[in-house]
C-alpha cells in the first residue's frame, strides 16, 4: 500500500480513531522534515513498535525566534515521502500554518525550569513551541508509542516531563544519535554548511569523544572536562561556543563532580549555522 499523505487536523483524527477501533497500535514520529537517516531510524524503531506508522511533517513556526532560519529551513516534501516509505511510514501527516494555527489561536503548553537552560539560554521561546506542537500531534495523531532522537536530548527530556505532567498516555522512546562516518551528528540543518564548515563541525563529536576519553580514565571535574572540549572547538577557526555543558541526565542541574548519569551536551555556531551534540556517560 503506498504512503498516505494527510494534510486535514480533522481527517487525521478520523483516521486515528478508525485504526484505535481496529485495535491498531500507532506509532509517532515527529519532525520538521527534510528527512536524513537519524529520523528515519526513528520511524523503523516505530514500525517495530506500532502496526501503524505516521511521521508527521510541520516546520513549526511558534518553536523559531523571529531571527531565526524559519523560511530558510530546508523543505522537500516529495524526496520525504520517499524517504519515509523506504523507512516503513505508512503516513504523512502534513499540515499547513493555518490548520495548526488558525486565526484567534491562543494556547500554549510550557514546561518550566528544565526548558530555561541549554538551549533554553539562548532560545527562550523555543521549547514553549515545541511542547504545544507535541501536545497538539498527540492529541491529533492518537499515538500509543512516539519516538524522539536522543540528538535533541534538552528537547526529548521535555516531552517527556510534558506527556508524564499531562497524563498522556502514551510511552515516549528515545532513539540514539545517529552519526556520519566522520563523527558529525545527522541533522537537517546540516545542509547549510558550506564545504570547509561541514570539514571544520567534526569539532563538536571530537570534544565529546575527548570528554568521553577523559571520563573512562577517571577525570570526575566538570570544569576540567569543558576546558579540554572547548580547546577542542577552538581548533575550528569559523566555531563560536554557545555553551558546553555537564549536567544531570535527568534534571539538567549543572554538576561540579560527575556522578550517576551525566549529559556532556554543546552548543556551537560553525559560521552562521548552530549545531548541537551531546553524549550520556554513566559514573
Amino acid at each position: 500500500m503506498a504512503i498516505q499523505l494527510v494534510e486535514k487536523v480533522r481527517d487525521m483524527q478520523l483516521q486515528a480513531e478508525r485504526w484505535r477501533q481496529e485495535g491498531k497500535l500507532i506509532g509517532l514520529v515527529p519532525t520538521m522534515g527534510y528527512l536524513h537517516e537519524g529520523h528515519l531510524s526513528l520511524i523503523r524503531i516505530a514500525r517495530e513498535r506500532a502496526d501503524v506508522v505516521v511521521t508527521s511533517i510541520f516546520v513549526n513556526p511558534t518553536q523559531f525566534a523571529p531571527h531565526e532560519d524559519y523560511q530558510r529551513y530546508p523543505r522537500d516534501l516529495p524526496r520525504d515521502m520517499a524517504l519515509a516509505e523506504q523507512a516503513g511510514c505508512d503516513v504523512i501527516f502534513h499540515p499547513s500554518v493555518e490548520e495548526m494555527y488558525p486565526a484567534g489561536y491562543l494556547t500554549y503548553v510550557e514546561v518550566e525550569k528544565i526548558t530555561g537552560v541549554l538551549c533554553g539560554r539562548s532560545r527562550p521561546t523555543h521549547f514553549r513551541g515545541v511542547t504545544t506542537v507535541v501536545a497538539k500531534l498527540f492529541n491529533i495523531v492518537k499515538p500509543h508509542v512516539a519516538v524522539f532522537g536522543q540528538k535533541d536530548a534538552q528537547q526529548a527530556l521535555v516531552v517527556r516531563r510534558m506527556a508524564q505532567d499531562l497524563n498522556f498516555d502514551l510511552e515516549i522512546v528515545v532513539a540514539p544519535i545517529v552519526r556520519e562516518p566522520d563523527g558529525l551528528a545527522m541533522s537537517s540543518r546540516n545542509s547549510y554548511l558550506s564545504p570547509e564548515e561541514r570539514r571544520q563541525a567534526v569539532v563538536l563529536s571530537k570534544a565529546l569523544q575527548r570528554a568521553s576519553e577523559l571520563v573512562a580514565a577517571g577525570e570526575r571535574s566538570a570544569a576540567r572536562l569543558i576546558e579540554e572540549m572547548e580547546a577542542v572547538i577552538r581548533t575550528a577557526p569559523s566555531a563560536k561556543i554557545d555553551y558546553v555543558a555537564v549536567v544531570d541526565a535527568n534534571t539538567l542541574e549543572e554538576v561540579k563532580e560527575l556522578r550517576g548519569q551525566v549529559l556532556i551536551a554543546l552548543a556551537v555556531w560553525i559560521g552562521s549555522t548552530r549545531l548541537i551534540d551531546n553524549v550520556v556517560v554513566e559514573v
